[in-house]
């Protein structure tokens, strides 16, 4: 009782107020009842767990005070996150405005129409105090025009009343900034996958959204998620559960937290009952489910299974680890395989799904230069700061570790005669590492422990595929690994189409070169990546990218033609030699009838 007492006493607690709409700006007040006699340190996390980047969110902080018992404490910069405040005898408060204008998952956002934030944009650490009770009461805007406005967050409640402004409470600053805030009018569902509430919200203009098949099909890929990790109880890892989605005109992304997701669709991507979908979805609406329930499978993969880096996380550098490939890739490979066993799509699909991630991983040099674990390493300074050059420097570990865990479950499952899968292991990572980890006897898992697991789990010697796959820079063996399971896989790319092998964007003055392949006609020629073409063989080229298309496609494989470009102003004249089109065309398909699919076990099998 003197432990619960003494928390309640020492909480840390924050006030945020929408306070200008127009201007974008958060009141925010965090007051320490118990700060430290040396004076109070404050930091703002410089990134977001999820997302491997620097982003310095302390730069919208506008201006900030401090004050204890009515009067001003004097505030030292430390540095460009920190701030400490002078000695005080009693409870301190620190009051600042955050400026949200950041319209995308990983900050915060205000207007008219709606507040976003997460707690690592807007919250201000205590350092030392990281550890307490933290409460924060979330006020309503004082504009009338938003008097019905709800909130949606996974926090629990303390004073407010489920989807109600108010108190809410966390055991600790972690568990604070991995709920993210929605307040707004928005379209709310909510339905239960294995008996755990999930709430669905959608803020922005969806006319005529079809609720009920968002809903049927986001139930059905958690359940199958669930039933994954938990075959036997088919229990979730949270008590709640919210999808919280941003549909604009044209948008794509999402973020995962431990009990949420924060998603940003193009409203087109939503399901309509004005052109109700039977069958599988369309395209968009597919990439739409397919993002849902990639973040849906990080509630247990990063968020709970952790490399031993994240276990804690340090907010304020960066924190390198050479596992994001199994955190990001395997959760790549089962986002849209779970899709399949969820019902939403047939294996046909499924396997053009697939073969577009293949075609992908292949169409760039940079798979030979870069590892899946160098590529994660490095999603510091190389992934999440792209340039031109990147299709040509580096390897996604989302899209070669998807197919990196392909390629261990297709060998687990030959090698074992089905008796053991992924699904084995992945399971294995979540009863060590995983399922108790907020319950304090977690923790993360290490290099050396992911292998030596993969061993013990499938009883095989798998190092060759580390070796090969994942430390070396060698292409997976797919049409190898494929054919126990009666898949044929061809690369029927149009090599007869001539090329230039480069990217192709708009500009007002004609096409401008957004990537040029290495080894390509467009290099070989010495044209380079923001060269804007502007005659091709003395015919003009204009602002739409299928202009060059057309253009080229008056020329066979093989000749020579003059290419002029301005190089920033100045005009310059190449001579290219045309070359087969290099894109992968890759297909999937079953080559021999009754051979079991890449996608079972079916749901049923669970």
């Amino acid at each position: 009782m003197k432990k619960t007492a003494q928390k309640k006493q020492s909480a840390i607690h924050y006030t945020i107020v929408p306070k200008d709409l127009a201007g974008h700006l958060f009141n925010v007040t965090v007051t320490v009842p118990a700060p430290s006699p040396e004076g109070q340190t404050f930091a703002l996390p410089a990134w977001i767990p999820g997302s491997y980047m620097i982003r310095e969110f302390a730069r919208n902080i506008v201006r900030i005070r401090a004050e204890s018992n009515g009067a001003t404490v004097p505030l030292t910069k430390l540095d460009k996150h920190a701030w400490q405040a002078a000695p005080s005898d009693g409870p301190l408060t620190l009051h600042y405005e955050v400026y949200a204008w950041d319209l995308s998952v990983r900050a915060a956002h205000l207007d008219q129409t709606h507040g976003f934030f997460n707690g690592t944009s807007v919250f201000l650490r205590v350092i030392g105090q990281e550890e307490g009770a933290h409460e924060v009461d979330i006020q309503r805007p004082g504009d009338p025009a938003t008097k019905t406005w709800r909130v949606a967050t996974a926090m629990k409640e303390l004073g407010a009343k489920r989807y109600g402004f108010g108190t809410y409470v966390a055991a600790n600053y972690d568990e604070l900034i991995d709920h993210p805030v929605e307040m707004g009018d928005f379209a709310l569902s909510t339905f239960k996958a294995h008996g755990i509430p999930h709430d669905i919200v959608i803020t922005g203009r969806v006319p005529n959204l079809d609720m009920g098949r968002l809903q049927a099909d986001l139930k059905a890929i958690c359940e199958a998620q669930i039933a994954l990790f938990e075959p036997g109880t088919k229990k979730a890892p949270v008590d709640r559960y919210v999808f919280m989605t941003m549909a604009v005109g044209d948008g794509y992304g999402g973020l995962e937290h431990r009990a949420s997701t924060a998603l940003i669709c193009a409203r087109a991507d939503l399901p309509s009952t004005a052109s109700p979908q039977t069958g599988e979805p369309n395209e968009g609406y597919l990439k739409f489910l397919g993002l849902c329930s990639h973040e849906y499978f990080h509630t247990w993969n990063v968020k709970r299974i952790k490399p031993a880096v994240f276990a804690p996380y340090d907010l304020q550098v960066e924190n390198y680890t050479p596992l994001l490939w199994l955190f990001e890739g395997f959760t790549s490979y089962y986002d849209d395989l779970m899709l399949v066993r969820a019902g939403i799509i047939k294996e046909a699909t499924y396997l053009k799904l697939l073969g577009k991630t293949i075609g992908s991983v292949l169409r760039g040099s940079g798979r030979t230069k870069q590892s899946v674990a160098d590529s994660s390493f490095d999603a510091w300074s190389k992934y999440y700061r792209q340039d031109e050059n990147s299709p040509n420097a580096i390897i996604s570990y989302y899209s070669k570790g998807s197919l990196i865990a392909l390629a261990f479950d297709l060998t687990i499952r030959a090698k074992t005669a089905g008796a053991k899968t992924l699904d084995d292991v992945m399971r294995a990572l979540w009863e060590r590492f995983g399922r108790d980890f907020y319950a304090g006897v977690g923790r993360g898992v290490t290099e050396s422990e992911v292998e030596a697991l993969f061993d013990e789990v499938s009883g095989l010697k798998l190092r060759n595929l580390f070796d090969k796959f994942v430390r070396g820079t060698d292409d997976l063996p797919l049409v190898k690994l494929f054919a126990p399971f009666g898949i044929k896989l061809l690369d029927e790319r149009k090599s007869g189409k001539p090329s230039l092998d480069a990217g192709i964007g708009r500009d007002a003055l004609g096409a401008k070169l957004t990537q040029v392949h290495e080894g390509g006609a467009a290099h070989q020629a010495g044209l380079s990546a923001l060269d804007v073409l502007i005659a091709i063989d003395g015919l003009r080229v204009n602002g739409n990218p299928s202009n060059v298309d057309a253009l080229l496609s008056r020329y066979r494989v093989g000749d020579k033609l003059a290419v002029h470009a301005f190089r920033r102003d100045e005009l310059m004249s190449f001579d290219v030699t045309l070359q087969g089109e290099r894109v992968p065309g890759i297909t999937l398909s079953p080559a021999v009838a009754g051979k079991k699919s890449v996608a079972l076990p079916r749901p049923s099998a669970f």
